[in-house]
């Protein structure tokens, strides 16, 4: 039997908070803040965002590596951060994130029926987060009230590794039971989903204006003067670029039109792999 690769796609993976749920993917990045203040230790809203879209104790443990955040650690506690400092802050990090996780919430504008566009279409959506699997579940369960209900839901602590490793998305591959790994499209706002994509041999989309890289709530982002906004989508783009994106729009609302067109790809033979 030759190999025939396909002709259109089978499935999208969708990243959650930034690209679901949250506009300016604030329900994470707010709570590292809260949780290191009450170690003692300053960490701004900026520096929680860098590693945004890795798993949290992963998040946790490379702000701890970065050498102003472990200073004021050291001021603090008169050592550096250890892996034993991390789990403490995970674990206090956790519950803050269960109980204030309803506060950002909400679906982005166009999610819903760009999702049902995308089913229309016979596609299958598949999801993964850098939430543990019990955050994961309260924001399931706040997305089902919303409106919104993935076919398969993966978290970060379900997989040996977590973004920016394949394991999430091809967890969804096999839950979906799709056939080709070049069927199938990444959607996130961070960098390690957009890796995690590439490495599992996935088309991708990379979210430029919600989530984590622009930071803002809708509203804001609506009110940005054009010219500011040309200059945010340049930097942005700049951020991603290492991790090669095969496309970049605003938000989930455009997704459809991209879909169209990586099918059109598909059927003149190209792959992700090779693009």
């Amino acid at each position: 039997m030759n190999y025939q690769q396909p002709s259109q796609l089978q499935a999208v993976i969708l990243d959650w908070a930034g690209t679901v749920v949250d506009f300016g993917s604030f329900a994470p990045t707010q709570i590292f803040v809260e949780a290191f203040a009450e170690f003692g230790v300053a960490v701004s809203l900026e520096e929680a965002r860098g590693p945004m879209g890795m798993g949290k104790w992963d998040h946790i443990r490379t702000l701890c590596n970065q050498p102003q955040i472990a200073e004021r650690y050291r001021a603090a506690f008169d050592r550096l951060p250890t892996d034993d400092d991390v789990t403490a802050l995970y674990e206090r990090f956790m519950p803050l994130q269960i109980e204030k996780i309803a506060l950002h919430s909400a679906l982005i504008p166009g999610a819903l029926d760009a999702i049902a566009a995308l089913r229309d279409k016979g596609l299958k959506i598949g999801s993964c987060s850098g939430y543990p699997a019990v955050v994961m579940a309260k924001v399931v369960e706040l997305a089902r009230h919303n409106g919104y209900v993935a076919d398969h839901v993966v978290a970060t602590d379900e997989v040996p590794n977590g973004r920016p490793h394949p394991a999430q998305a091809l967890a969804n591959v096999i839950a979906l039971g799709i056939s080709d790994v070049a069927a199938c499209v990444k959607v996130d706002d961070t960098w390690p989903g957009i890796l995690e994509g590439r490495s599992a041999g996935m088309w991708t989309v990379a979210l430029t204006c919600s989530g984590n890289a622009l930071g803002l709530t809708y509203d804001q982002f609506k009110a940005l003067p054009s010219d500011k906004l040309a200059v945010e989508r340049t930097r942005i783009a700049k951020m991603f670029e290492g991790s090669r994106p095969h496309y970049l729009i605003d938000t989930i609302a455009e997704l459809p039109a991209i879909i169209e067109d990586i099918n059109a790809r598909l059927a003149r033979g190209e792959t992700p792999q090779g693009a």
